[in-house]
């Protein structure tokens, strides 16, 4: 009998060791968008929250502004370096070159930073994107910083108008894109904006999270 309880110890340990871990970015409430902070580009984008069978969403509707919501959170990338995320575009920005100034806009983005100075100016970002025109794993440096590396991580040009979820190993790419060997995030933000290209853009955005795998 002892024997079996061991034994009943050891499969329960193993098996819960195997367990990702999940920190979980945005509860996606009304409560929780009166704390979060508002980046404005120009304009503000239009934000308002649904349900599917899934879990809460936020909407974000943009024509010609541009406007983030974020929050200052600390991320172990030595124990989650996976971050998750589950969007749609609905309508996208098709014809306009997203490596330009003029077309520097995106239905959809997730902002992943890492503070490396003082101010804000000093910071490094992986900015993944839901693309209108370029194809997945494609990626550049902004057009107006160097220190943003934008990242196609879902296309329309695959899934218009269609849920999708995408996972990134950000520790991996900060050091691929920034050649940095980053620790911890410090913060994270989701943005829609069409300031650029004074189109209209509207997308989803449910089930932001970082894993261990």
């Amino acid at each position: 009998m002892k024997f079996l309880i061991k034994l009943t110890l050891i499969s329960f340990f193993l098996t819960t060791s195997t367990i990702a871990e999940i920190i979980k970015i945005f509860e996606f409430t009304n409560e929780e968008f009166k704390e979060l902070k508002v980046r404005k580009v120009k304009g503000e984008t239009k934000w308002s929250f649904g349900s599917n069978e899934n879990g809460n969403f936020i909407k974000a509707e943009a024509e010609g502004t541009g406007s983030g919501l974020g929050k200052e959170i600390l991320i172990d990338l030595n124990k989650t370096p996976f971050i998750n995320i589950t969007w749609k575009v609905e309508t996208n920005l098709k014809g306009i070159v997203e490596q330009s100034k003029k077309g520097h806009d995106f239905a959809a983005r997730v902002f992943v930073v890492k503070k490396t100075g003082s101010t804000a100016l000093s910071n490094r970002a992986v900015n993944y994107v839901f693309s209108s025109n370029n194809k997945v794993d494609e990626n550049w440096r902004s057009p107006y910083t160097k220190k943003s590396i934008d990242y196609v991580l879902a296309t329309t040009l695959i899934n218009n108008n269609e849920w999708v979820s995408v996972k990134a190993n950000v520790k991996e790419d900060f050091k691929k894109l920034h050649d940095l060997d980053v620790n911890k995030l410090n913060g994270i933000a989701i943005m829609t904006d069409t300031d650029n290209s004074k189109q209209k853009a509207v997308a989803y955005y449910q089930n932001i999270y970082f894993s261990s795998e």
